[in-house]
């Protein structure tokens, strides 16, 4: 962001003109010139870093205050919606970006694999997560986890747990609910099952879910609960996160009636007896300029204090174990996540992405 000196603005006023000597104009407006540059150089003050993130801001600002509050380290937010990876790269060792920010553990690595990152050797970052949720070289780091769970009609009291695998189950024929096997949420879970028990029974898996549905793999999340309530599902596959949101609700609103409607129940796949779970998390980008800033962002992110106030405010789970939960969310019961490391999981994404394509699931 270019800094414009309030100086030059003042000289720029017709009134004001005339009562300032030429000379003096010059030099303040050498002056604004000066802070201008200096805003745009990436040589940014020790006391600032630089965020860019494609998450929404809403979702983190509350962390970077705090963290601001406690460190006097000022973090300037860059919303990226998309093209992150393209963005860094044009800028080249000119980028002003010091942490990456993403959602889905496919983005996150490939922000590494396009070599807009740099490894970060921390102890506190090893300490608080577990090893599955980071990078090796220490290339990228989860901050928070999302798990993808089952949404049940309340009623349904004999239902208290589930395999992935049991959706397939013609019980549920006409009565499952998902949104699209091409989405993002839908491909990291397909490609843990490719990874647990192969392509052609992932493969199977698909055909048969998709002889279940009640309606077409479509919507979103919410609408799983949306079609539960109104009579079309019975179960449906969904992120955990939207329940905190649906159940928050105002009272009386669509949206929390959706919630009322349903319970959570945590699948596991059959073979590791986990839920799956995909991931938030961050980089420190190659050319930071604020490096050491960063690193300490990074480590806070990772604190009691922000991992309670990020799992809290986004209904996720927090990657430290012995965090506070939001009550929603501690509701759903203890969380016993798939091991897989993330990174095999991503191996598989493309093949999960062909086989939703081979067998229409979406049609």
């Amino acid at each position: 962001m270019v800094l414009i000196s309030p100086l030059l603005l003042f000289l720029e006023c017709s009134s004001m003109r005339q009562a300032v000597s030429l000379s003096a104009r010059r030099l303040l407006g050498g002056v604004a010139l000066a802070a201008a540059s200096f805003s745009l150089s990436p040589l940014a003050s020790a006391a600032e870093l630089n965020l860019y993130t494609t998450r929404e801001p809403g979702l983190i600002i509350p962390l970077l205050e705090s963290f601001t509050k406690d460190t006097d380290i000022k973090v300037n937010t860059v919303f990226v919606k998309d093209g992150l990876i393209e963005r860094v790269k044009a800028e080249g060792n000119k980028s002003p970006a010091d942490i990456l920010m993403t959602v889905d553990i496919g983005n996150l690595l490939d922000l590494v694999e396009s070599g807009v990152t740099q490894p970060v050797d921390s102890a506190v970052l090893k300490d608080a997560i577990p090893a599955h949720l980071r990078g090796e070289d220490g290339s990228w780091f989860a901050l928070s986890m999302r798990d993808r769970v089952g949404y049940v009609a309340a009623d349904l009291d004999d239902i208290t747990e589930l395999t992935y695998e049991n959706f397939a189950d013609p019980r549920w024929k006409g009565k499952v609910c998902i949104r699209s096997g091409q989405h993002p949420y839908n491909v990291g879970m397909l490609a843990a099952m490719i990874a647990h028990n192969g392509a052609e029974a992932t493969e199977q898996w698909l055909r048969d879910v998709k002889a279940n549905l009640g309606r077409t793999a479509a919507g979103g999340d919410r609408d799983v609960a949306r079609d539960i309530l109104g009579g079309i599902c019975d179960v449906g596959i969904a992120n955990a996160y939207y329940v905190g949101r649906m159940k928050n609700a105002e009272q009386g609103s669509d949206e929390y009636q959706w919630g009322e409607a349903i319970k959570v129940v945590r699948p596991v796949f059959a073979k590791s007896g986990g839920t799956h779970v995909n991931v938030s998390g961050a980089a420190v980008a190659k050319h930071a300029p604020n490096r050491d800033s960063a690193v300490r962002l990074l480590e806070y992110l990772v604190s009691d204090e922000a991992q309670s106030l990020y799992a809290r405010a986004n209904y996720e789970y927090p990657v430290k174990a012995g965090v506070e939960l939001d009550a929603v969310v501690a509701s759903f019961g203890e969380l016993k996540a798939d091991q897989l490391p993330l990174p095999e999981i991503a191996k598989h994404r493309k093949q999960a992405s062909e086989l939703v394509d081979k067998v229409g699931f979406d049609h």
